[in-house]
């Protein structure tokens, strides 16, 4: 990390934030340039690349934000809240490429048609919450973009199993072309990311911003955007402006779970 101030990309990109946070930036971190270096690289191989890290840590946020800037024309995002089949895949794909017509009812049927679709131009097929997948999942990924007409790059995103299955199997983890791990903030990080994040910390002294952190942020932008949605109501029920230890006080009595 440098020690140049964190600056925001984007004035104002809610829909990207946790909560849809209001006013929140999207700041130029160390880790989001190189998200962006590295999505840049993969896009120019139209090879695949793994984001893995702890919940909470931008990682979908980064991914988006990146290719949003560079190709966003290219995109194709699907996601899967519980444990998949290859049929699963097939289906959400089906639908994310506005595929014509009925699903087939036979795999080597519904392949084919798959990849003659991902041969007409390329993409960038961003598979978000990957952790979900199993072995055969991964596996399907793979047969996709092993098709010698298929024009895609894939990126997996995810935290939990995500990094240990694909490193199990060599077949998968050697197609890799790039690996990026996020990891929490350090607490110097913090000082110059949050100010620059939202503008209810551009004024707080580094002592209220540490002592938020110590206590609830632990370096984890999701948790950030919880202190920070908490922190606008509890300046406003309060009647402050700035934002100071008893404000925190406050905070944290809605993010604990327990009565004091």
């Amino acid at each position: 990390m440098t020690g140049t101030p964190a600056t925001p990309v984007d004035a104002d990109e809610s829909p990207d934030h946790f909560l849809g946070l209001s006013g929140a930036h999207i700041v130029a971190t160390d880790t989001l340039l190189a998200t962006r270096d590295n999505l840049a690289d993969v896009i120019d191989t139209k090879a695949m690349m793994c984001v893995h890290g702890d919940a909470g840590l931008g990682k979908t946020l980064s991914v988006n934000a990146s290719l949003r800037d560079l190709v966003p024309e290219a995109v194709c995002r699907v996601q899967f809240r519980a444990r998949p089949t290859p049929r699963d895949i097939r289906h959400t794909l089906f639908d994310a490429l506005a595929v014509s017509g009925p699903p087939p009812a036979k795999p080597i049927e519904f392949d084919r048609i798959l990849k003659d679709v991902l041969s007409e131009k390329f993409r960038v097929l961003v598979c978000d919450e990957a952790q979900w997948m199993s072995r055969e999942c991964f596996e399907y990924w793979r047969h996709l973009w092993d098709d010698l007409h298929t024009d895609i790059a894939i990126v997996f995103v995810g935290g939990g199993d995500c990094y240990q299955v694909l490193r199990r199997e060599p077949m998968l983890s050697s197609r890799i072309f790039v690996w990026q791990e996020f990891r929490r903030m350090s607490s110097e990080q913090v000082l110059r990311v949050i100010p620059a994040f939202h503008p209810i910390w551009e004024t707080a002294t580094p002592e209220v911003i540490t002592f938020a952190d110590t206590h609830a942020g632990h370096g984890n932008f999701r948790s950030w955007a919880k202190i920070t949605a908490h922190t606008q109501r509890a300046l406003h029920r309060l009647d402050r402006v700035e934002v100071d230890q008893e404000v925190l006080g406050w905070v944290f009595s809605k993010l604990s779970g327990r009565s004091r």
